[in-house]
Formats: structure tokens, C-alpha cells, sequence
């Protein structure tokens, strides 16, 4: 009997060794799927952290570094949150946004830039370029609100406080063309974002419709400031609802992805679409594999 019972302890201990073993080995994969720089990490995990579909880089540059994608959601999202609440007159807010200036410097500016570069040395291109635009578009927004820019007080009549500029035909049609080019951008990053999730893309179409708005709020204004004040301001605060939407998606994104990082017991799914429509390079590979 003992000498059975030495036989089971020894398979007791065999089965818990490779028990430990194969506990081991999991969270060896699962350390590498973190930094995402292993091959091991799947397509829909390296889509959740980095906002794009997987890709081949050499080097070992993402093991090295963190993952900057959080750092540029929240620069966006503490500039349009507020902004989008201020468009739609919460709590009598003005709409025309001009009291996050600051935000929109710091926020908006420094770490979408910041994120935007360092997306493009980890070789993510699409983020790279949507956070580049949107630091820009912040900075941009935050020039044309500072007086000392001069890009409203230019059009100011002679001897009139700079801040009628702001009323004017010139400023009002001129600002609006630069919405409808910022509309056509975000419709470009709509389509390039069906390959990534489908909260990204709301992202992405929330913005279209929200450039919309405000482009026809200004252009309305253009042609009759005072007359057509109520007419814009409808639109303005249309546009506000949009981004608010635009925020709530940005909001999940944001937090699936600080869950993934801290290794959370549950995560945000984000509507994967990486594997639902599929790349060129995936249709060719196919193409080969069938023949």
C-alpha cells in the first residue's frame, strides 16, 4: 500500500508540476500579448491598444516603450468633452468655446503631439497621423481664439474692439471652410477606420457630422450674423450633440485600454472589425492558400 500510495503522490506531483508549468508558460504569452511587441499578441488585442490593425515592424520598439495611444485619447477628449458641453449650452456656457483655451494648448496640443510622435517611432502609422492631425487642429483652434494671433481682430473695423472681427463676414466664412477640410480628413479616417472597431469608427463619423454642423452654423452666420443667430446657434448646438457622442466612444476606448494595461480580471469590448473586413494583404494571402 505504500508503495501505491508513493506511486499516486508521485503522479500528484507530476500533474502539479506541469500544472505549474503550464501556468508558467500563460503568463509568459500574457506578458508579451501586454507589451505587444511578440508575435504571440493577437490581431484584435494589438487593434484594442494601439488603434489600428497589426503590423510587422522590425525591431523591438514596442517591448521597449509604452503604449502612447491613452496619452493622445485623453489630450482629445479633455478638449472636446468640455467643448461639446459648452456648444450645447450647459449650465450657460458660451458656445463659442473661447474659455478652454488653455486646454486646447496643453491638452490638445502637447500630448497629441507628443502621442503622435511616438506612434510614428513605434511605426503606427494611421494613429500617428490621426493624433498629429487632431494635435494640430487643437493648437490651430487655440491660435485662432488668442488675441495676440490676430485672426479674427484683423478683420475688426478701424477704431472697433478687435472682438467684432469675431462677427464678421470674412472671419465667419473663412473659419468655416477650414471645418469642411477637417470634415473631409475625419471622412478619410471613417473609412480607414473600418478596419479597426467599430467604437473608433463612431469616433470618426460622430466628427463628419459634427463638422458639418458647425460648418453650416458659421456659413450662416457669414451671410447675416444678427438674422440668422438663431439658425445658427441650433446648428451649433447639433454639432455639440454630436461630439458629445464623439466623446462617450472616446471615453470607452480610453478605458478598455487602461484595463488591458493594468491586466484588469474583465475587459471593454470595442466591436473588432480587423478580422471582419479583411486587408489586402489577408485576401492574397488567401487567394495563394487556394490555389
Amino acid at each position: 500500500m505504500a508503495t501505491r500510495r508513493e506511486s499516486v503522490n508521485g503522479k500528484a506531483e507530476t500533474e502539479e508540476s506541469r500544472y505549474d508549468y503550464q501556468q508558467e508558460d500563460a503568463d509568459q504569452v500574457l506578458h508579451r500579448a501586454r507589451t505587444a511587441g511578440a508575435v504571440s499578441i493577437s490581431a484584435e488585442l494589438f487593434e484594442k491598444l494601439y488603434l489600428s490593425p497589426k503590423n510587422e515592424v522590425s525591431g523591438q520598439l514596442r517591448r521597449t516603450f509604452g503604449n502612447p495611444t491613452p496619452i493622445g485619447l485623453i489630450g482629445f477628449l479633455m478638449c472636446l468633452s468640455p467643448l461639446s458641453c459648452s456648444l450645447m449650452g450647459f449650465r450657460g456656457a458660451s458656445n463659442t468655446g473661447a474659455v478652454q483655451i488653455p486646454d486646447y494648448w496643453f491638452f490638445g496640443g502637447v500630448l497629441m503631439i507628443l502621442c503622435g510622435i511616438l506612434e510614428w517611432v513605434l511605426g503606427n502609422t494611421f494613429p500617428s497621423v490621426v493624433f498629429l492631425t487632431f494635435g494640430a487642429f487643437w493648437l490651430t483652434f487655440a491660435g485662432t481664439l488668442t488675441p495676440s494671433f490676430a485672426a479674427f481682430s484683423y478683420f475688426a473695423a478701424e477704431g472697433q474692439p478687435v472682438t467684432t472681427g469675431l462677427v464678421s463676414q470674412e472671419f465667419n466664412a473663412g473659419f468655416g471652410l477650414f471645418l469642411v477640410f477637417m470634415g473631409v480628413v475625419c471622412f478619410i479616417f471613417l473609412v480607414c477606420s473600418l478596419r479597426t472597431n467599430i467604437c473608433f469608427s463612431v469616433i470618426f463619423f460622430t466628427l463628419v457630422m459634427n463638422f458639418i454642423m458647425l460648418t453650416t452654423a458659421y456659413w450662416l452666420l457669414a451671410e447675416d450674423y444678427l438674422g440668422n443667430a438663431a439658425k445658427a446657434g441650433r446648428f451649433i448646438k447639433a454639432g455639440g450633440a454630436f461630439a458629445f457622442v464623439t466623446c462617450m466612444s472616446g471615453w470607452w476606448i480610453f478605458f478598455a485600454i487602461l484595463l488591458e494595461s493594468v491586466d484588469f480580471p474583465f475587459s471593454l469590448p470595442l466591436g473588432d472589425l480587423s478580422t471582419v473586413i479583411k486587408g489586402k494583404r489577408d485576401r492574397a494571402h488567401r487567394r495563394k492558400s487556394s490555389v
